[in-house]
């Protein structure tokens, strides 16, 4: 049994976010960090070895320096990282994106006992899409926003968490789930793990791994492939310091009534 792991290195948004003039993050400018949701999918991944003796495999696509994390990640208890990078699939949007890593996931091989994990979505972009997209690609069934899983053979149980409650959803193997946060607390890395780490297999599929594959086409893939446009896009002002009011009179009452009248909020 495999479990594949997408993750992806985002930019940490908590900080100054800088634009390129095309639209594209200046990920250069900004720290790199793992994608918070992915690091879900790890330690689901690993909960589930733990019981299974499954083997991880993690996927990510993007620049050669990817491998830091992809490494960090090993450490943790991954068994095996792949890193899909090439110039060709830069710029890539959530389309061209799953196009690749689908291709990257069915050239490593999904057979009948076998799981794909996503994060529920990317901080860099917040869309949602790439998981999905990919099972639809790879005709897997898929159970989006797990904040429960349990595995009995080949059925898969999820609890999904929604906006006004859950839903129990039990699917077969193989099959794609992504996580949420509220699934678990990701495990930090270990002492020995960052020992293990460097001798574990790392590969690279690069364009000529992948050009051959039926999802990869040059008309499909990388900035020029991409069906999505950006406008126009900018970095948000930051908001100034905000006002606080202590009390809970009368007065400190009639004092916040009074401010939120001066600004024509009531």
């Amino acid at each position: 049994m495999k479990i594949i792991v997408c993750v992806k290195q985002v930019p940490d948004t908590s900080g100054k976010v800088a634009v390129n003039p095309d639209g594209t993050l200046n990920r250069a400018s900004m720290a790199a960090i793992t994608n918070p949701d992915d690091l879900n999918a790890v330690e689901a991944a690993l909960v589930l070895k733990e019981q299974t003796g499954a083997e991880i495999i993690v996927v990510s696509m993007g620049p050669p320096p990817a491998e830091g994390m992809l490494r960090e990640v090993m450490a943790r208890g991954v068994d095996r990282a792949i890193l899909v990078s090439a110039r060709e699939f830069g710029g890539s949007d959530t389309y061209a994106t799953s196009q690749i890593l689908a291709a990257a996931i069915d050239t490593i091989g999904v057979e009948k006992d076998d799981i794909v994990m996503c994060g529920r979505q990317a901080i860099d972009g917040d869309t949602a899409q790439v998981g999905p997209q990919i099972a639809e690609k790879l005709g897997l069934p898929q159970v989006s926003y797990a904040a429960e899983i349990t595995k009995d053979g080949d059925t898969i149980t999820v609890k999904r968490m929604l906006e006004d409650g859950y839903m129990t959803i039990k699917v077969k193997t193989p099959c794609l789930i992504t996580c949420i946060k509220e699934l678990n607390t990701p495990r930090y890395m270990s002492v020995g793990g960052v020992f293990e780490c460097y001798s574990k297999p790392y590969e690279i599929f690069d364009y000529n791994t992948l050009k051959d594959h039926r999802f990869i086409d040059k008309d499909t893939i990388g900035l020029s492939g991409s069906p999505t446009n950006i406008l126009t896009s900018f970095t948000p002002p930051q908001k100034g310091a905000g006002m606080m009011l202590e009390g809970a009179d009368k007065a400190t009452c009639e004092k916040l009534a009074g401010i939120m009248a001066a600004k024509h909020m009531i």
